[in-house]
């Protein structure tokens, strides 16, 4: 699915090149990059292909995170306590287990204040594309399989969470 991974190194030393401003910026500058980026994907392409783009560049985003940031833990729900401390403490978002089929690898996943998305004005379709990516990646991680993760909430389309259907790819 990936070349090549993303090198954590890449992000730089924030600490030293801000040591004003600090590492903490403005939700909208994140939504302004991410949406402007996602518009000009759609221009040059379509819909489809940039959504793909979005979800791909997700999947490296949520693998290195995993790689960067997470320890390595073995039980799962050891795994998924640390997952949901650091997506609430980096501000990504309030992550739940609302269901979990370990045998099968399906899980429903909730993601609440999610910085994609939470609050945006009402629309047609769903639109954490690039957190389906992004959860696929952190999944894979851990299970070492590929995930197929569907948005299938949002509060884009009238829910107050954000709800992921994750299920292993046989």
């Amino acid at each position: 699915m990936i070349e090549a991974e993303f090198e954590w190194s890449r992000l730089g030393n924030i600490e030293t090149g801000r040591g004003n401003l600090g590492s903490e910026a403005p939700v909208e500058m994140y939504r302004l990059l991410q949406y402007t980026i996602f518009d000009e994907l759609s221009n040059r392409f379509d819909d489809d292909t940039a959504e793909n783009i979005y979800r791909s560049a997700g999947f490296r985003a949520g693998l290195a995170f995993s790689r960067n940031i997470m320890e390595k833990k073995e039980d799962f729900y050891d795994f998924i306590s640390e997952c949901q401390e650091k997506l609430r403490s980096m501000k990504i978002g309030i992550l739940r287990i609302e269901k979990a089929d370990l045998d099968n690898l399906e899980l429903m996943l909730s993601v609440s204040e999610d910085l994609d998305c939470s609050g945006l004005p009402l629309q047609e379709n769903t639109v954490c594309v690039y957190d389906e990516g992004f959860l696929a990646g952190i999944l894979f991680d851990y299970t070492g399989e590929h995930f197929d993760v569907k948005e299938v909430d949002c509060w884009a389309t009238g829910d107050r969470t954000c709800r992921f259907d994750a299920r292993v790819i046989r």
